[in-house]
């Protein structure tokens, strides 16, 4: 392996981690939960709005620091926010009261947001076409894998360490992205690459970003089908154990097998993405995720719900997910290389804001009916494939075999 080649692996082992952070901070503390009730003395409610807190922090953060980093380059927006949300950390596993974790939450998710928009839009100032593909899809791998390690993780440090332990976890966690920032991730957007600053620059870069039709089509494929992502996830603990009957254990490997599907065709996509180009494989993605979702609708409003069909038809859909995500994210930034930071953020909301609305809606009809996971997942599928359709149209795509200096530089890598 070449020093060029150590050193990209190193930075795409950096950017992942830094990536990783929504998963494990939203995900690691959930078995916590009925501790962290008795012991703030609080109820459930309160409990669950850290993580609404921390979600909202995670939106609203991207939205700031995006732009910002448009302006005054990546590096120092991400050590400022990755420090900050390090001391968040801190500051959660030593809250006195409910009230004080949910106002450090909020600021872990906001100061958080830095590694998560950051990451993207490093990926999108230093690679381009085939390329960038490839790196958003090993981004996207992580975070497949991420939701299935987190709680398993967190219920192992919370058995000798209680809740506070996982915070403390995720301060370690956030150490090592301070230190990795510092070490391995390096300025990728030039000063001439750069935005004019004030305020109203911002509102600008904002609006050119938001006035793109390619670009809002392709978000709306990446945050729409994350939508239906975060359907499955809020409503399979019911359907798999309330409505077929599973104890908690199947549901863990089921729910394992699952990211493992996601993981696997997002690895798949990134080896692909040369033969096939980054448009093809998301319509593939989006066109499966909807056929499977209809699929599982049908089934399992049919009758009784029957086990063997509903579990493969939720892997199948589950699954096609791999092929959106890497693929969606890179023909999206591609559409505002100059705002790339704005175009991170947009994207992240959204993808935060959506995840907010589906999670809830899958619990309408209660716990008995696995009705509204299937409708949640083939609606949010449905507009993610209606907006590549209408809004898509026209302009050049990335192309299935790079140019010849993409293709040097891949096979650098």
């Amino acid at each position: 392996m070449t020093t060029t080649s150590k050193a990209s692996a190193a930075l795409m082992t950096m950017l992942a981690l830094l990536s990783a952070l929504g998963p494990f901070a939203i995900d690691m503390y959930l078995p916590a939960f009925p501790q962290m009730m008795l012991d703030l003395n609080t109820t459930a409610a309160s409990i669950q709005l850290t993580l609404t807190t921390f979600m909202l922090g995670m939106a609203v953060g991207q939205l700031v620091i995006g732009p910002l980093s448009d302006q005054f380059g990546r590096r120092k927006p991400l050590l400022i926010g990755t420090f900050v949300c390090l001391a968040a950390s801190v500051l959660c596993a030593l809250a006195p009261n409910i009230e004080t974790l949910i106002g450090m939450r909020f600021l872990q998710g906001f100061a958080g947001a830095a590694g998560v928009v950051l990451a993207r839009a490093i990926v999108s100032d230093s690679a381009r076409g085939v390329h960038a593909a490839k790196q958003f899809g090993v981004l996207m791998a992580v975070g497949g894998i991420a939701p299935v390690l987190s709680p398993l993780a967190g219920g192992g440090v919370m058995g000798f360490a209680g809740w506070r332990g996982v915070f403390w976890a995720l301060a370690v966690l956030n150490l090592l992205m301070v230190v990795g920032s510092l070490i391995i991730v390096k300025e990728s957007l030039p000063r001439e690459g750069r935005s004019k600053g004030g305020v109203k620059e911002l509102f600008a870069s904002t609006g050119r970003v938001l006035g793109n039709r390619r670009y809002l089509g392709f978000t709306f494929a990446f945050a729409f089908s994350m939508a239906a992502m975060f359907g499955y996830i809020s409503a399979s603990p019911f359907v798999y154990q309330n409505i077929l009957g599973l104890d908690p254990t199947a549901f863990s490997l089921l729910f394992a097998l699952n990211a493992l599907g996601i993981t696997i065709t997002s690895i798949v996509g990134v080896k692909l993405v040369g033969t096939l180009s980054p448009l093809r494989m998301t319509y593939i993605g989006v066109s499966g995720l909807v056929v499977f979702s209809a699929g599982l609708l049908a089934v399992v409003t049919a009758g009784n719900t029957p086990l063997f069909p509903t579990l493969v038809l939720v892997f199948l859909a589950i699954s096609s997910l791999g092929f959106i995500f890497g693929n969606a994210a890179a023909l999206a930034t591609d559409q505002v290389k100059k705002y790339a930071g704005t175009g991170s953020a947009v994207m992240g909301a959204l993808q935060f804001t959506l995840a907010a609305i589906a999670s809830p809606l899958v619990g309408l009809a209660g716990e008995g009916s696995a009705g509204p996971m299937a409708i949640v997942m083939l609606v949010a599928g449905s507009i993610a494939l209606l907006s590549l359709v209408t809004l898509t149209r026209g302009g050049a795509a990335l192309p299935a075999v790079a140019p010849a200096e993409l293709q040097l530089e891949t096979a650098a890598h």
